[in-house]
């Protein structure tokens, strides 16, 4: 296989044959949605057919399976994962995992919660003194914005 077969192989354009009915041929990106589609369309021919276990978009016919698992070129990837667990290779990158925790919080809502004013939250609205009960009006908006005449929520 030469580097141009590669290339083609990564290519998400290139057209593939449907294997459920010789005539259709889908794109690579849209080559797993065909193959749910077809396998509803034509009950038969799936009933033959057997699915790789290294790529599910490869369906052989059931008697050619030992063979395709043989030379499947998509083997090699559950092989260097299996050859990486038996080294340990995960093992050793789990026990790199931080243990860092987060700082004590100071914060204690429920003491906040107690110690806030009576009065509702009301937009553009602050509370002038702190015993104050009387609302000033405060506008924030740029300067080619204006604030409504009233607030919904306030009557006049």
């Amino acid at each position: 296989m030469d580097s141009e077969d590669e290339i083609d192989a990564c290519d998400p354009e290139r057209l593939l044959q449907c294997p459920y009915n010789k005539y259709h041929q889908i794109r690579a990106c849209r080559f797993p949605y065909h193959l749910v589609k077809c396998k509803k369309s034509y009950p038969e021919v799936a009933k033959k057919l057997a699915t790789c276990p290294f790529n599910a978009c490869h369906l052989i016919p059931q008697g050619d399976l030992s063979n395709h698992i043989i030379k499947c070129s998509h083997k090699c990837f559950i092989e260097q994962d299996i050859v990486f667990q038996s080294c340990g290779f995960q093992r050793e990158h789990m026990s790199d995992v931080s243990t860092w925790q987060a700082p004590p919080s100071n914060e204690d809502w429920e003491t906040e919660l107690l110690e806030q004013s009576d009065s509702p939250f009301v937009w553009g609205m602050t509370i002038s003194g702190t015993s104050s009960t009387s609302f000033e009006q405060k506008n924030t908006l740029p300067l080619r914005l204006r604030t409504p005449v009233s607030f919904p929520n306030i009557a006049s």
